[in-house]
């Protein structure tokens, strides 16, 4: 009797693992998929030509540049500062990061809006080139990249995922 549980359990178990050894598991990160693709790469080109943008850019640029100078002559001639150059010091760098932060603030808002703009309008064709994508590869488990902790790359969808997703977006 207890051979034949022994003998039975060890069938299951082949069995269990034959049937793990068929399925097939893939990982996608369809967020990369989607801003790898040909359209969304064109819609950030046109972002930054807009002079809106590339003003408010410059502007980032050039506070980031005034601060690090104004950092590197405190560096030179802090030890014979007044407290009065010492307050100025201060005063201008407050002004600069202030300035420099809702620069920031207005490019990250605009980005979001364009990254937002992009899923809107790509996110459909994405999720119908995941099923062609998932049906052609004959994956039976889809995990998000994000969800798993090491895969071999060649279970990786994204890529074929970009590429499927351009081929329906000329």
């Amino acid at each position: 009797m207890r051979n034949l549980k022994t003998v039975l359990f060890v069938m299951a178990t082949f069995l269990s693992v034959s049937a793990l050894a068929e399925t097939k598991i893939a990982v996608v990160d369809i967020g990369a998929a989607i801003f790898g693709s040909e359209v969304a790469k064109k819609r950030q080109g046109e972002l930054q030509a807009q002079s809106e943008y590339a003003s408010l850019q410059a502007k980032y640029d050039s506070t980031a540049a005034d601060i690090n100078a104004l950092q590197k002559e405190a560096e030179a001639k802090r030890l014979t500062w007044s407290e009065e150059q010492a307050a100025d010091y201060q005063k201008r760098m407050e002004y600069m990061r202030a300035d420099i932060e809702l620069t920031a603030r207005k490019l990250e808002g605009e980005v979001r809006g364009l990254q937002n703009s992009i899923v809107k309008e790509l996110q459909p064709k994405a999720l119908e080139a995941l099923q062609e994508l998932v049906k052609q590869e004959s994956v039976d488990i889809l995990l998000r990249s994000e969800a798993v902790l090491l895969a071999d790359p060649s279970i990786n969808l994204t890529a074929k995922l970009t590429e499927r997703l351009n081929q329906k977006t000329r």
